[in-house]
């Protein structure tokens, strides 16, 4: 997909909205093969998804070997906003807590003595992070009024092409 469909898809008013959400479904695919979809929080940055975990996390392994993922990012009301990403995660080992971390985090709702409180326990826990940076390579915006799955619109081309026949 060329890089300026992906930025327009990315600059329209929903998927700006999406990618100001909390959580994404990260998919990739384990050690042993199988694939794992894994919720965890992120940031947008304008060009790149941010998530940081864990320098011991089990999916730090995968991603080294295959570094190809899938992210979603949705709704909960019917009928679903859902923004489907594809690309390749890069792996940044930082020392202390990253600022993207305390931004992503940041979106909870807290009383400003639980975020003060919160963020000493991040600070005493990690002595480090791994920040997983993703620049999408592909996107799909899907509204269920201008866009539909693939398959659906597969679907309602045959449709019209029966019923003018």
């Amino acid at each position: 997909m060329e890089q300026h469909v992906i930025t327009e898809i990315l600059n329209r008013p929903l998927s700006r909205e999406l990618l100001s959400r909390d959580v994404t479904r990260l998919a990739y695919v384990a050690l042993d093969g199988t694939p794992r979809s894994i919720p965890i929080s992120f940031t947008w940055n304008g060009t790149e998804i941010v998530l940081c975990t864990t320098k011991n996390a089990p999916k730090l392994p995968a991603l080294r070997k295959n570094p190809m993922v899938a992210l979603t990012i949705d709704t909960e009301v019917h009928p679903p906003a859902i923004l489907l990403l594809r690309g390749r995660a890069e792996l940044d080992v930082v020392d202390g807590i990253p600022d993207e971390y305390l931004q992503i985090n940041g979106s909870y709702q807290m009383t400003p003595e639980q975020r003060v409180t919160w963020e000493a326990e991040v600070r005493s826990l990690y002595d480090g992070m791994v920040r997983i940076v993703i620049t999408p390579t592909w996107a799909k915006l899907i509204d269920f009024d201008n866009t539909l799955p693939t398959a659906v619109e597969e679907l309602i081309r045959q449709r019209a092409e029966r019923e003018n026949t």
